[in-house]
């Protein structure tokens, strides 16, 4: 009983440090959410399938080499995107949990328009929708803001809807 309320808070306390690592990326913000994941799993307020692991257990290395392999900050030394990038993922998660089988779609999506109205901003005006910079932006860092998010928004569901 007290390791379960042990893992529970560690779980949780994992979780919001990967929400703060969306806005200030100083590391994959999906590590954290993983491992928070595992311990909301295992502290049986949360159940999982084993599938879910394996996914974003790969969906998480994938994150941390695109990491390793993209040059660090933005081409104008900031991190505004991120903010940008971070609450239209986290609106878009909300807005998926509508139906908890949108969740991830809301979360790409919301990721996407993030980025549109960044590059609306005249910190982003370098990255415009119609130039292959969009692209590349959004794998190299929309793609790591969809795993956290996807991540816990899965943790916040499984304690709305009782995955």
């Amino acid at each position: 009983m007290i390791l379960s309320k042990i893992l529970l808070i560690a779980g949780i306390v994992l979780m919001v440090l990967a929400l703060v690592l969306l806005f200030k990326p100083w590391y994959v913000a999906a590590l954290p959410a993983y491992c928070g994941l595992w311990l909301l799993h295992w502290s049986n307020y949360t159940m999982y399938p084993m599938w879910v692991f394996i996914f974003y257990g790969a969906a998480t290395l994938m994150v941390m080499g695109l990491r390793y392999l993209s040059p660090k900050g933005e081409p104008d030394g900031k991190n505004t995107g991120n903010l940008y990038l971070g609450l239209g993922a986290l609106m878009g998660c909300l807005l998926g949990m509508i139906d908890p089988r949108f969740m991830l779609l809301g979360t790409i999506i919301g990721t996407i328009l993030g980025q549109m109205a960044f590059s609306r901003t005249p910190n982003g005006k370098w990255l415009l929708f119609s130039k292959s910079n969009f692209i590349q932006y959004l794998c190299a860092k929309g793609l790591p803001v969809v795993v956290a998010v996807a991540m816990i928004g899965l943790a916040v569901e499984g304690f709305i809807f009782d995955v």
